[in-house]
């Protein structure tokens, strides 16, 4: 059985390839795009808030708000940044005195846009039988931080 790259079930999510040059050390590529995603997204979400923690064994949470998580998984140099709505126990019993579900649809509904249009450099198409994902290129790739920089110089 194939397999792809994981994400939280019902998440918007944004896919990426992890750039590796021919001698560059992956795990420095994979720091540097988690360093990018947790800026670009604060700066474009401001509610977001830095947090530590993991979704199960492969998707790690990066920022969080009242409603959602922002995170990332990979998996064979594809990133997968996502955007889903909390399931931690704090989320869920204070959603019992005041009901955060219709609220963090809503707040998902209105960032999805911006947030698939900044992180996804190519996107989902179908899936084979066997799980594996098939993907194409996004023709108008996003301007992330990194690439404005190198832009201007």
């Amino acid at each position: 059985m194939g397999r792809s790259v994981s994400y939280p079930q019902g998440a918007i999510v944004a896919f990426c390839l992890i750039e590796n040059e021919a001698r560059g050390d992956p795990d420095w590529e994979y720091e540097c795009l988690v360093e990018d995603i947790i800026s670009t997204a604060r700066e474009a979400f401001p509610s977001l808030i830095p947090h530590d923690g993991w979704r199960g064994r492969e998707d790690r949470i990066l920022l969080r708000n009242a409603y959602a998580d922002c995170g990332i998984s990979t998996y064979c140099g594809l990133a997968a940044i996502w955007l889903a709505e909390r399931n931690d126990s704090f989320y869920w019993e204070a959603d019992y005195d005041r009901p955060r579900t219709g609220r963090a649809q809503r707040w998902l509904d209105q960032v999805s846009g911006k947030f698939l249009q900044m992180f996804g450099e190519i996107r989902q198409i179908g899936r084979f039988s066997n799980g594996e994902g098939v993907f194409e290129r996004i023709h108008v790739l996003p301007q992330r931080p990194r690439d404005r920089q190198a832009a201007e110089n």
